[in-house]
């Protein structure tokens, strides 16, 4: 959020720079540093924070030509309160939000992060820390505004990236400004690489470490919250508050409680995780939105079928279970509520049984498990193996089933059993008439423990199948207030009319079931309303 404003002080100061270096005087100065900054705007495009910025940089540089330089919060005011009357809508963009809140933090508030961080690092060192930090506190309440999650490593990505940014920004401007020399043009390029790709693979590496996000609920009170939180570092950290004792010892309070209660977090959803689980599980449906993940466990050889919509409530999940790896990953279909969460799981999975690809990407997600190391295999009816001391077979897709496309109807419906795993029917997505389908092809015989109701609970279904199956447990794996309705009244009926014992991940979050001797026992991780 502050690299565009870097960004323009990047070019001006090197416009400067070069044309100090060749004698021109200030006047000259200030009107190519003005040309090349315009010339920028238009190269980058014009967004929020670039327009606050061009701007801001525009002032400064009129205040140098008329000699009489103004303070740095006069000019973010002035730049700020032009734009706005240029432009009123201005006002409800996020960007420029946060452009404008943290070109005030870096003006007011990092000089005296400086001098309070020096008492204990080298003058250069807390300035180079100082500057991201002000951005970080000032901008965080406005964040948690609207996001639904804070970054928690987002300073130290910015100190590792910061290095970086002048050497693209220059050296790909110097590129764009050589476009009529292609063989100049395209070395300048190949040069900005390295540097772009820092700042890229700092930005993905950060985001992917644990704990590296918090997620919030946006909004007024999340904002008023952060905002306290940060208030409190702010004082800790900077100069001049010293002088007042209840201050800083309030503040500290705060940090203080906010440690321990995120150190708690951490711990117990961390190395502590699984020991808040059950551990006579053999079946588990995460919760994780609307979208499917289910576990199977026998002899500590786990199968994961689908991975949901996202990779942190599957990672969030699979660390409270005490999974590490997984032996078979079945990708039932590749539709985003099944596969989004592959990320979670990547490198850690020894086969992948998948149902058949239908786009280019899902061709490049079953690559990517293969350098990983995985055996890829298309799914068929007939294929089976084993799972510890249970058994697995595929039921579907059957030959014939080619009419359907691939996705919901081609969807790989697994059935498991033994080796104390009770005995079960995952029907991935089917509609009714794969259903009914699968009912002709496949040796369906009644009397399963558990069967993952076909997507996610949805009206369209054959439900004479489920009389013919007679579940003693009902799996529902949808999200909560979805859009689609799921799981629908008129299925949950159904499946209730047969006796079975309804169990719903959006209302009781995650779904755990076990065999002791021949007897299933059920654990959810809260109870439905």
């Amino acid at each position: 959020m502050t690299f565009s404003g870097a960004n323009c002080a990047i070019v001006v100061g090197a416009v400067f720079w070069l044309a100090a270096l060749c004698g021109a005087g200030r006047v000259t100065r200030v009107v190519a540093a003005a040309v090349a900054l315009a010339g920028f705007v238009v190269l980058v495009t014009p967004e929020p924070s670039v327009i606050r910025a061009a701007v801001m940089a525009g002032v400064a540089m009129l205040s140098l030509l008329l000699g009489r330089p103004s303070a740095g919060a006069g000019m973010l005011a002035l730049s700020a309160s032009g734009i706005l009357i240029a432009d009123p809508w201005l006002a409800s963009t996020a960007g420029f939000a946060l452009s404008v809140a943290a070109s005030g933090a870096l003006i007011m508030l990092s000089p005296s992060l400086t001098r309070g961080i020096a008492r204990w690092m080298p003058q250069p060192l807390a300035l180079a820390i100082a500057v991201p930090t002000a951005a970080q506190l000032v901008c965080g309440p406005v964040i948690a505004l609207f996001a639904e999650q804070q970054s928690l490593v987002g300073l130290a990505a910015n100190l590792l990236a910061a290095p970086a940014a002048p050497l693209a920004t220059v050296i790909g401007l110097l590129a764009c400004l050589a476009a009529p020399v292609p063989l100049l043009a395209d070395l300048l390029a190949a040069s900005a690489w390295l540097p772009a790709a820092w700042i890229a693979h700092t930005a993905g590496i950060t985001a992917r470490l644990p704990f590296a996000q918090v997620a919030v609920v946006p909004g007024v009170a999340s904002a008023a919250l952060v905002g306290v939180v940060s208030a409190a570092a702010g004082v800790i950290l900077a100069d001049g508050f010293r002088t007042l004792p209840i201050v800083r010892a309030a503040s500290a309070s705060v940090l203080a409680v906010v440690l321990a209660l995120g150190g708690a977090h951490v711990a117990l959803t961390g190395p502590l995780a699984s020991a808040t689980s059950p551990d006579g599980w053999s079946i588990a449906a995460c919760d994780v939105g609307q979208g499917d993940a289910l576990l199977v466990r026998a002899d500590n050889r786990i199968a994961l079928i689908d991975t949901g919509p996202e990779p942190e409530p599957l990672a969030a999940c699979l660390r409270s279970l005490g999974v590490e790896h997984i032996d078979l990953l079945v990708l039932t279909h590749f539709d985003l509520d099944h596969v989004g969460g592959v990320e979670a799981v990547q490198g850690r999975v020894g086969e992948v049984l998948h149902g058949p690809p239908g786009e280019s990407g899902d061709e490049r997600m079953l690559r990517r498990f293969a350098d990983g190391g995985a055996t890829i295999t298309l799914a068929g009816a007939g294929m089976q193996g084993e799972l510890g001391a249970a058994s697995w077979q595929v039921l579907w897709p059957q030959r014939g089933s080619e009419v359907f496309p691939p996705g919901n109807d081609q969807s790989v419906v697994v059935e498991v059993h033994g080796g104390g795993v009770p005995r079960a029917l995952f029907l991935g997505d089917l509609s009714a008439e794969a259903q009914r389908m699968l009912v002709r092809t496949a040796p369906l015989r009644g009397d399963y423990a558990v069967v993952k109701v076909a997507h996610h609970g949805s009206g369209d279904q054959d439900f004479p199948l489920y009389q013919d199956l007679r579940p003693v447990i009902a799996l529902f794996s949808a999200g909560v207030d979805n859009d689609y309705g799921h799981p629908r009244v008129e299925t949950l009926s159904s499946l209730e009319a047969t006796g079975a014992r309804v169990l719903r991940t959006d209302q009781q979050g995650r779904l755990l079931v076990g065999l002791d001797g021949d007897e299933l026992q059920l654990w959810t991780e809260r109870q439905p309303p």
